[in-house]
């Protein structure tokens, strides 16, 4: 990680960008490629069913906690380093009436606050790739899971360098700066002791999700110009040469976006 790039700083801008308004208007409620669709192909992948005790390691909104409970039946937990993004996951589970089988707390995945053993799967959507120390977040999810467990990741995948305009903080908010190659993300898992890791590609998620952002970010400049909506503070300029640059890599095939499944050892 960038020396500029400060571990505590980085997971503060990241809550803050991912419990905003502006966040929603672009990403909607499932913070990740393929949305709800791609978080229902992982569950399969991971073999979810009644009876299971999921983690959700940095769980947003609470999205996909809540449709992975509701489509499996599984008991599920999810952990956010956002304070907001907790408080209104709970409030989202108790609309969905799945308050018995969906919980929610404050957590840093390099720190889990939960005893070791304790889930059959952990869960991890287009985050890994923003924690600072990823060897330890790795560790932690070996570490709370049981023995035959399994590890779900999905995340932006990268072959070969990119451009600067995807090195700045935004870049790191938005899961882009330190993206890995596929490999790397298995070595992750791999080094903490998850075994048999399996790759699954995804890449045209991702080349929808970019083009999608980009007309939002057209829409919603279009409306603060013209005072509709308040978003104060946003960089649209930045934003949109982010969108470009990122539009530009996933045409070349140096961004992508995989699923990683591996089981505990």
């Amino acid at each position: 990680m960038s020396e500029s790039v400060e571990s505590g700083q980085l997971k503060n801008c990241c809550a803050a960008l991912y419990q905003s308004d502006f966040a929603r208007m672009l990403l909607g409620d499932s913070f990740h490629p393929g949305g709800l669709r791609l978080t229902e192909r992982l569950g399969e992948r991971l073999g979810l069913r009644s009876g299971l005790r999921v983690l959700d390691v940095a769980s947003g909104k609470g999205e996909s906690a809540i449709f992975l409970a509701k489509r499996f039946g599984c008991e599920v937990v999810g952990i956010d380093f956002g304070a907001e993004n907790v408080k209104e996951s709970k409030g989202r589970a108790s609309t969905a009436e799945v308050g018995h089988l969906v919980t929610f707390r404050e957590g840093d995945a390099e720190r889990i606050d939960f005893p070791d053993a304790s889930f059959d799967a952990v869960i991890c959507e287009c985050a890994f790739c923003t924690f600072p120390d990823k060897r330890a977040a790795a560790g932690e999810f070996a570490r709370v899971l049981e023995p035959s467990g399994k590890v779900g990741l999905s995340d932006l995948t990268r072959s070969g360098p990119l451009p600067s305009e995807l090195e700045g903080l935004l870049a790191w908010v938005a899961c882009i700066a330190d993206a890995r190659p596929v490999e790397e993300y298995a070595a992750y898992l791999e080094g903490a002791g998850i075994s048999g890791t399996e790759a699954e590609a995804h890449d045209e998620a991702l080349a929808e999700m970019v083009r999608d952002i980009q007309g939002k970010l057209l829409g919603a400049e279009l409306m603060s110009k013209l005072k509709r909506i308040d978003l104060h503070g946003v960089d649209f300029a930045e934003a949109k040469t982010l969108a470009r640059a990122a539009a530009d890599a996933v045409r070349a095939k140096r961004l992508g976006y995989a699923f990683i499944v591996g089981q505990g050892g």
